[in-house]
């Protein structure tokens, strides 16, 4: 043996801690990387794999395996493992399968992030929010609304199976990646959309099948490509719900009606497949006609009705009834009803027909015009009292009014009013009946005879005419009173009360007294009397001088008064004689301005009568005033 060879079998201990200080600094520099190791052996679940240093190092079997797969590690092989520790306390090495190829797929992943590549990966759990790909090492998350372009129910199928992702997101720090599978059937589906609308154009009928059915519509596959067949599309009558039409899994022919290049969505039609039933249809249902149909559907507004089988009309809650308004389609008619229809109106154009149920019936309007003609009385029951009339209940359920106006000759109509109350029947005459406007006028005061006209047009209650009045009420600015032969009221003003100022206080009359006034003026418009106690004083003194003589025959006024004062009371001569001198010294002062315009022999009254009253003092003095006193010789 040579010197070298046993140098290097037997070195020495200096060359021992060298080599072993070179080996340990060699381990240091691998440290937190990635090396190759062989698996030295397998023991159960855990592998034995030796990468060059002083001990071997264990990891489990399951980090060699892919998810959803059985291992198929044996031993000699050689695997790239991560070397987190030279030793741990249990002297042996710490490695990593699982890491290792987390670090080469993030290396791998970040390139093809960069280069905006797919990747293939394995969806292998569910988490919350999402799922969970394995993308060869690298784990990362799926959004459940990336997953398919609309909404799955069973992931199933798609789970362990290599499917193709696009990496929306990453980051190496917290070691988080975001993955997509719709991005990715999107842009296939971008490819493919395009290539197959490419082929198709609008008119072509094609065939499809139902892929999904939606309350607005279905999805019809035709081929790789998706197109809408709306709900209106689907018949030319009314559909409610697609299912009525198609199911899924039907292969249906459809006609393509229009094609969007921007969004490549196509629209579909069954309908456009058969005959337009509005061709020609005013010649088919003419305005006026009559026609039965089937009640489809009720709205807030109407309801409508299937006259065939794709053609269908309106019936407004305007033209349902002649009586019932403001009342809701559902309470008049119900759906699947049969109903009798007129024609009112066509617009081909706007595919609209407009019905009218109650032209079918008699109209009530019509009928009471034609029955009741105006001054016919009639009998009813108030159904509803205003602020502004009563509504009487008619034949055929229809409603005349009688307006304020029309309730009482005398009364006013909110007092008139307060003697009715809803439900009670009255009787009252037609005023007026417009089948037109839908109105009847009614009138209760007309069952009697107006009092005002008659009276004021007789003789006896025309102006000057004299009447005899009851006190009704006492206000301060006059008097009410009703006319007693006539059943009229009037009014008497402060300043009509009296001659005398001093009279003219309405509290000296009290309700129930009885007193003569002249009518001053009939108003036909107001329908008022004016009626005066002033003026008949005046016309009584004109009246008395014009029978016994003037002043200017030599004779006094109070000579003038005394005698028509005595006729009336029937007095006899005698008796006016014996009580004429008494008051002559109480009469002569009331005289006094006459005196002022005669000599005072003349002036002073031969007798004054007895019976003179202090209204006929007073008429004196004002006939005075009045320029009656005779004139001087």
């Amino acid at each position: 043996m040579t010197e070298l060879q046993t140098s290097i079998s037997q070195p020495s201990r200096d060359e021992f801690a060298a080599l072993l200080e070179e080996s340990l600094s060699d381990a240091a520099l691998v440290e937190g990387s990635v090396v190759k190791g062989t698996v030295v052996s397998i023991e159960k679940d855990v592998a034995i794999i030796d990468v060059g240093l002083k001990t071997e190092g264990r990891v489990p079997i399951k980090e060699f395996s892919v998810p959803g797969a059985p291992s198929t590690l044996v031993e000699g092989d050689t695997v790239d493992v991560y070397l987190e520790r030279v030793e741990n306390a249990a002297g042996e090495a710490v490695l990593s399968r699982e890491k290792a190829r987390r670090e080469e797929s993030w290396i791998r992943l970040e390139e093809k992030y960069k280069a905006n590549e797919k990747v293939e990966g394995m969806i292998f759990n569910r988490v919350k929010g999402g799922f969970t790909v394995d993308l060869d090492g690298a784990v990362a998350f799926l959004p459940g609304s990336q997953v398919d372009i609309r909404p799955i129910r069973d992931v199933g199928p798609l789970m362990n199976t290599p499917q193709p992702f696009q990496i929306l997101k990453m980051d190496r720090r917290r070691g988080n990646i975001v993955v997509s599978r719709r991005s990715v059937l999107e842009e296939s589906r971008a490819e493919k959309r395009g290539e197959i609308v490419a082929r198709l154009q609008e008119g072509q009928v094609v065939d499809g099948v139902v892929k999904n059915i939606t309350d607005y519509g279905a999805f019809i596959d035709l081929g790789g490509i998706d197109g809408l067949l709306h709900v209106t599309d689907m018949a030319w009558r009314r559909v409610n719900h697609p299912s009525e039409i198609v199911n899924v899994g039907d292969t249906v022919k459809v006609q393509i009606i229009r094609i969007n290049p921007d969004t490549q969505r196509i629209s579909l039609g069954i309908k456009q497949l058969e005959a337009d039933p509005w061709e020609g249809i005013a010649a088919k249902y003419p305005v006026d006609a009559r026609f039965k149909g089937t009640v489809t559907n009720i709205t807030d507004y109407g309801a409508f009705v299937e006259l065939e089988p794709g053609v269908e009309g309106l019936i407004h809650v305007s033209e349902m009834s002649w009586t019932k308004k403001n009342i809701h389609p559902g309470k008049i008619i119900s759906t699947s009803q049969e109903v009798e229809v007129q024609v009112l109106e066509v617009d081909p154009d706007k595919r609209r027909i407009s019905l009218g149920l109650k032209q079918t019936q008699e109209n009530p309007w019509v009928a009471f015009a034609a029955s009741y003609q105006p001054g016919t009385e009639i009998e009813g029951q108030i159904r509803n009292i205003t602020e502004f009339g009563l509504f009487v209940g008619l034949d055929g359920g229809i409603d005349g009014m009688v307006h304020l106006s029309d309730l009482d000759w005398s009364k006013s109509g909110e007092e008139a009013l307060k003697d009715y109350k809803k439900g009670d029947t009255v009787k009252a005459v037609v005023l007026e009946a417009d089948s037109d406007k839908e109105r009847i006028s009614l009138g209760i005061k007309q069952l009697a005879a107006d009092p005002f006209e008659g009276s004021a047009a007789s003789e006896k209650l025309g102006k000057g005419a004299r009447v005899t009045c009851q006190v009704t009420a006492v206000k301060d600015n006059g008097i009410e009173a009703k006319l007693l032969d006539h059943d009229l009221t009037t009014f008497i003003r402060r300043s009509d009360l009296s001659r005398d100022r001093s009279e003219q206080r309405p509290d000296r009359f009290g309700v129930g007294e009885k007193f003569d006034a002249v009518v001053t003026q009939v108003d036909q418009k107001t329908r008022k009397i004016s009626t005066s106690i002033k003026a008949l004083e005046i016309a009584e003194e004109k009246e008395a001088v014009a029978q016994y003589g003037s002043t200017v025959s030599g004779a006094s006024l109070g000579d003038i008064l005394g005698a028509a004062l005595n006729k009336v009371k029937g007095a006899d001569d005698e008796e006016a004689e014996a009580v004429e001198a008494e008051p002559e010294a109480e009469a002569e002062p009331e005289a006094e301005p006459e005196a002022e315009a005669e000599p005072e022999a003349e002036a002073k009254p031969k007798a004054a009568p007895k019976t003179k009253t202090k209204r006929a003092a007073n008429s004196a003095a004002e006939a005075g005033d009045a320029g009656e006193a005779p004139a001087e010789e």
